[in-house]
């Protein structure tokens, strides 16, 4: 089993700037690629960003490009999502996951194996 634990959400006006954290532990995700989702208030989740099995090859959603950059350090097992350039649409909940794939393909939900309780974002002046 996986254990993903995200933090680093908070309030944040637009403009600004997070750094979102994921702490993995339990069975070794080192081989697996990783990716970020949120999920704004009646919508569906949504990918954010990914990165493969040893924190190449980031791959966004065209609504953050340029403005997030996803990042993991193999070593502490820990994945990063800083985010500038902050905007009200950015809101949401934030959730890190475990790839079924070495190198993200997928954007999809259920490309994902291992998820985390979630973060919760919010940009608003």
């Amino acid at each position: 089993q996986v254990q993903l634990v995200e933090s680093g959400g908070g309030f944040v006006q637009p403009g600004g700037s997070l750094r979102l954290s994921c702490a993995a532990s339990g069975d070794t995700v080192r081989g697996n690629g990783m990716g970020w989702f949120r999920q704004a208030v009646g919508k569906e989740r949504e990918f954010v960003a990914s990165i493969n099995w040893i924190g190449r090859y980031p791959n966004y959603a065209d609504s953050v490009l340029g403005r997030f950059a996803i990042s993991r350090d193999i070593a502490k097992n820990t994945l990063y999502l800083q985010m500038n350039g902050l905007k009200s649409e950015d809101t949401g909940v934030y959730y890190c996951a475990v790839s079924r794939e070495m190198r993200p393909s997928s954007v999809q939900v259920d490309g994902y194996s291992y998820w985390g309780q979630g973060t919760q974002v919010t940009v608003s002046s």
